[in-house]
């Protein structure tokens, strides 16, 4: 073992990413959606807390020709470390950036007529031609042009000599809701901007919709590309209709991420004694408690406190009292040898006498009341991360 993972895993508390498990979803998502269709493999937000850097590259020898981003400077740090496909700016840009979009061969959403102006004028200056790729809000009301809009941005598109559009995207606001209307609307709302594309004259070969909702379970919407983001990293979307749980074609995902961390002390505590504060937790009987070296500065969440559990000495352990800055507690009257030093499992599966059992992002998630994108993101840089 190299001497620096090993200081890593010797230490208070670290994540493990499993490189071969994001290039196995990787492909998953490949066959899942057909070799037609293009995948914009999403590493936005420091690729959902596993490191955007070493994901991008992992995914770039497994054969990914686009990478997801979400501004200018999450693109200018992958060009950085030397990655060399192609990088969707996901959420527009800023004034001031476009001289380094164009001369990093970085790919903008646009949907302002500022952004043409800004960009023409910086690749007017290289006597380049910048691909981009137009948003249209049909629905969301977040990003991307209304329709009352698109004439106009067509007309510039059309008569701009330095930009190209290579692509057309929208969002969805409820993908995951099989039966949704909103959805439904959505998709008519898309295809009538393409009809006025069309009309203008341009045809961007790269029209994409799907997240990985979309992607995972609708595949009306997969056009010539699709963004999966939660997907590679393991994660399959809760589907519903009716308001019910349904099932939707199994995508074989692995979760790429576990964290785990080490037992810092162990107490022998007295029956009716107020632990951690506030004294969220007494104990009824005498108790065993261990005390962990991770709290909600490392992303472990407060809301955590006296729900969650962990994976140490083969069993499950509740966490006991709040969740702090940097400790976190959990009862082990019932598993027999822990003791300063053991593993703790705070995502992963379980091995050897743990095996089978597991604790989920997705687990953590709904007792935050949350989804598993904010735990994911939420693991911050103090966590050192392990590449696998």
């Amino acid at each position: 073992m190299p001497e620096s993972r090993s200081l890593i895993l010797d230490g208070r508390t670290w994540a493990e990413v499993s490189l071969t498990a994001l290039a196995a979803n990787f492909h998953s998502v490949q066959k899942h959606v057909g070799p037609g269709v293009t995948i914009c493999a999403v590493v936005k937000a420091d690729g959902y807390g596993h490191g955007a850097v070493e994901c991008a590259r992992a995914l770039e020898s497994e054969g990914a020709q686009w990478l997801g981003v979400t501004d200018a400077a999450e693109g200018h740090a992958l060009r950085g470390a030397g990655v060399k496909a192609r990088i969707l700016l996901m959420t527009g840009i800023w004034k001031g950036e476009e001289d380094t979009i164009v001369a990093q061969n970085l790919t903008p959403t646009i949907w302002e007529p500022w952004h043409i102006e800004s960009l023409e004028r910086a690749a007017r200056k290289r006597q380049s031609v910048l691909p981009v790729h137009l948003k249209l809000d049909t629905g969301m009301n977040r990003l991307g042009a209304p329709r009352e809009a698109l004439p106009h941005l067509c007309e510039m598109l059309s008569a701009s000599r330095h930009l190209h559009l290579e692509g057309v995207s929208t969002h969805f606001a409820s993908a995951e809701v099989l039966d949704a209307e909103d959805a439904r609307r959505q998709m008519k709302r898309f295809e009538e901007g393409l009809a006025v594309l069309q009309n203008h004259g341009l045809n961007p070969p790269l029209v994409h919709m799907g997240n990985s909702a979309a992607m995972s379970a609708r595949p009306d919407t997969w056009k010539t590309m699709v963004r999966p983001g939660i997907a590679l990293y393991g994660y399959s979307l809760e589907f519903t209709r009716g308001g019910e749980t349904a099932a939707v074609a199994a995508l074989h995902l692995r979760p790429v991420l576990s964290w785990k961390t080490r037992v810092l002390t162990v107490k022998e505590v007295a029956a009716g004694q107020a632990v951690g504060y506030m004294g969220t937790f007494v104990t009824k009987t005498q108790s065993r408690i261990a005390v962990l070296p991770v709290g909600y500065a490392d992303g472990y969440p407060r809301l955590l406190s006296n729900r969650a559990r962990v994976i140490v000495g083969g069993e499950y352990a509740p966490v006991v009292g709040r969740v702090s800055m940097d400790l976190t507690i959990v009862d082990v009257s019932h598993i027999g040898g822990v003791a300063v030093g053991d593993e703790v499992i705070l995502i992963g599966q379980g091995t050897g006498k743990a095996s089978g059992k597991t604790v989920d992002a997705v687990e953590l998630a709904r007792l935050c009341e949350s989804v598993p994108y904010e735990i994911l993101c939420g693991l911050s840089q103090r966590v050192p991360r392990v590449y696998l």
